[in-house]
């Protein structure tokens, strides 16, 4: 099952949450907006999390086309 992780840069606050639950997976550039590094460097389950644990919701998680997050 291969997720697909977007993240909406021009909502993105650069919280850093999503670096903290799911480390490897995302990061902040230079600017201080999330990016995805590897999506296979953390459990589906912590991806999730980070994507939830966004506090301007900035994340959205999808797997076969069906929105988890």
């Amino acid at each position: 099952m291969a997720l697909e992780i977007s993240i909406d840069r021009d909502v993105c606050m650069g919280s850093g949450n999503c670096s903290f639950w799911a480390p490897g997976v995302f990061d902040l550039d230079d600017d201080g907006i999330a990016y995805v590094v590897d999506v296979n460097a953390a459990p589906e389950d912590k991806i999730v999390l980070a994507a939830q644990g966004c506090p301007t919701q900035a994340i959205k998680v999808m797997t076969n086309g069906e929105k988890l997050v």
